[in-house]
């Protein structure tokens, strides 16, 4: 282990967390590489002067987000890294559209209120039945070529109104704070690969089943409560995935 690694005994953290930050660099930074063995219980406990039920609940910790899993009589060992945890970054789609000199046009398709249902309350954690919502579903175009489907919800407040000038704001951190009075402030995007649905083709203009990328996009606010979401329907044969070491982009 590396002999750089230091625990704080007199800071107001945990012993247990400290150590568990520390595997965890470790791992990510690959210096514990996936199969490899952790250190003993007891060579960690001398290495670093604590006890072993201290080092026992930092590998529990450790167990418990996936990075590592115990083995009966074998020991400890890194996990492989799963594939839902990489993170991707979705660069803006109008400023991509820019870029490539189109110009991009929202169509509004409709904005209306909507009772909550049993997947708006899982994703909102909700569990008020009479909670109401804006839904907003826009179309995103370049040059008269539809290529994007947009569905987009926030909590509706009675004090304000639906605005027209709000809903082409193609950004859904936008219609939060026009509509709601919050400040997203941290947000959580799922990329997939799926096939179009009857209305999704006949929106987009493709043939149904012709393949998609679905882009969810859930917003928060301060206390962590989510506070916008949206999916985006972008068409496939117009598009293909690059990713770059770290980060991931949506090419027209």
């Amino acid at each position: 282990m590396n002999d750089e690694l230091k625990i704080d005994k007199n800071s107001v953290i945990p012993i247990y967390y400290q150590l568990a930050k520390l595997l965890e660099g470790q791992i990510l930074r690959g210096e514990l590489k996936p199969g490899e063995a952790l250190p003993t219980e007891t060579e960690i406990a001398n290495r670093f002067e604590i006890s072993r039920m201290t080092v026992r609940r930092a590998i529990s910790e450790l167990i418990s987000a996936g990075m590592v899993k115990a083995q009966q009589g074998k020991g400890t060992f890194v996990s492989s890294p799963k594939l839902n945890n990489v993170f991707i970054e979705l660069n803006d789609f109008d400023e991509e559209i820019e870029k490539i000199g189109l110009k991009l046009n929202t169509t509004i398709l409709g904005a209306k209120i909507v009772k909550t249902d049993s997947r708006l309350m899982r994703i909102f954690e909700i569990d008020d039945p009479n909670t109401r919502f804006l839904f907003y579903r826009t179309v995103l175009s370049a040059d008269d070529e539809r290529l994007v489907y947009e569905c987009k919800y926030t909590f509706y407040t009675k004090k304000k109104p639906i605005l027209e000038s709000n809903i082409k704001d193609p950004s859904l951190t936008g219609l939060v704070k026009a509509n709601i009075d919050v400040l997203p402030v941290s947000s959580k995007k799922v990329l997939q690969v799926s096939v179009a649905t009857k209305e999704e083709a006949r929106i987009l203009g493709i043939p149904i089943n012709a393949p998609v990328f679905v882009a969810e996009e859930l917003l928060y606010d301060l206390e962590k409560k989510p506070v916008g979401w949206s999916k985006a329907i972008y068409r496939g044969d117009r598009y293909q995935l690059t990713i770059y070491d770290g980060w991931l982009r949506i090419d027209n």
